[in-house]
């Protein structure tokens, strides 16, 4: 059964009652895991660009679509070498800022995977 995202607010995601204050990735088997984004950080002295590395960490084989919650107020963004692993991979992105991001994974059906910036 898919989670399904109760709310955001900065700092902070809540799904299915439990709130999480730290960014998040949602696997395909629903499991829900801190982001990783000291992979970003070390290349780009920021986690508000996703390197090759976490784009690689957050991937699995199979997935269809990656939902990318760009923090409450957008201001994450893919590197050109992220997209085009992706691209790659054949596995479709969809980047809106945070509130936005979690109406739509709540509408989608699919092998679905997210990762979710809760703060900026």
């Amino acid at each position: 059964m898919k989670l399904k995202i109760d709310s955001t607010s900065f700092g902070s995601i809540t799904i299915d009652g439990k709130t999480f204050d730290h960014d998040i990735i949602i696997r395909l088997n629903g499991q829900v895991e801190k982001r990783a984004k000291e992979l970003s950080k070390e290349m780009y002295g920021t986690s508000h660009k996703i390197s090759l590395e976490e784009a690689k960490y957050i991937y699995e084989e199979g997935t269809e679509k990656i939902i990318v919650g760009t923090g409450q107020t957008g201001f994450v963004k893919l590197s050109a070498e992220a997209e085009d692993f992706f691209t790659g991979k054949k596995c479709g992105i969809e980047m809106f800022p945070t509130p936005w991001a979690i109406e739509r994974w709540n509408e989608l059906e699919g092998r679905i995977a997210a990762i979710f910036h809760v703060t900026c």
